[in-house]
């Protein structure tokens, strides 16, 4: 979805960062995806399921730096057809693919893989949707495969917290409470080996800087302070993450399946 074609009254907040032109839309940044990456100590030659793979840039980075090979999951045709071109680019297509897909359904996705990987993806489902996911999560690892989650944390007022991020996100925003986000994984067979909590900083300026690196977030300030409808909708995101500093963080989650 491009800035000609994004509606940005009615786009999800993920889709106006993007337009805007930020690339690392995850809660806690990479600081937080390292360490899921720490955690898993990845091999050359093993297996990963990334779900949402969106444009194919964190599979083309996994599989570029631990030799990997990727299989991402998106149901936009349109990104897929970007992902593709980016992974031709990359010179990687027979280490990475990404195929249209619907991640209620991966069933339909054949082999398992030694790491199934979903940052940002689990928080926008209500908790019978993060059920089915977690399921068909456990269905496509290998016994003993790892499961590495990145979400949204709400340590308090999760029910206010939700209606908030939904006004304002155009999107089902459902964080769940560190105990919550264990029990849902271990419900589904997932047991948690590893886990870490921190501060939700997705819009703060200095964040995007370190995550963005200064080029691209220079490039992020300018959209939002020259676009007027950018900038409305992010400042409306912002108030409410502000708002909820004290509750609202990130969780990273490494869970093996049993």
């Amino acid at each position: 979805m491009t800035q000609s074609t994004i509606n940005f009254e009615t786009a999800t907040g993920h889709q106006v960062m993007a337009a805007a032109g930020k690339k690392i839309l995850r809660p806690g940044g990479k600081a937080a995806t390292e360490q899921l990456f720490q955690w898993a100590e990845f091999k050359p030659g093993e297996t990963v399921l990334e779900l949402a793979a969106s444009f194919g840039y964190s599979a083309i980075a996994l599989a570029k730096r631990y030799g990997v090979r990727v299989v991402g999951v998106e149901k936009n045709p349109e990104s897929v057809a970007r992902a593709r071109a980016n992974i031709q680019a990359a010179g990687l297509e027979g280490q990475v693919q990404v195929i249209e897909g619907d991640i209620f359904h991966l069933e339909q996705i054949s082999g398992q893989f030694d790491y199934v990987l979903a940052e940002a993806i689990l928080t926008m489902q209500s908790l019978p949707a993060k059920i089915k996911i977690l399921h068909g999560v456990h269905d496509r690892l290998k016994p003993g495969g790892k499961f590495l989650s990145h979400e949204l944390l709400a340590s308090d007022r999760e029910e206010e917290i939700h209606r908030a991020l939904a006004a304002t996100l155009r999107t089902n925003s459902t964080p769940l409470s560190e105990t919550d986000w264990i029990d849902t994984c271990e419900a589904a067979g997932l047991q948690v080996l590893q886990h870490q909590i921190g501060e939700m900083a997705l819009l703060n300026p200095a964040r995007i800087l370190e995550d963005e690196g200064l080029r691209d977030a220079i490039k992020f300030f300018w959209n939002v302070l020259t676009q007027a409808r950018v900038r409305n909708r992010l400042l409306a995101i912002r108030r409410v993450f502000k708002q909820y500093k004290q509750e609202l963080g990130y969780i990273t989650l490494c869970a093996e399946r049993k």
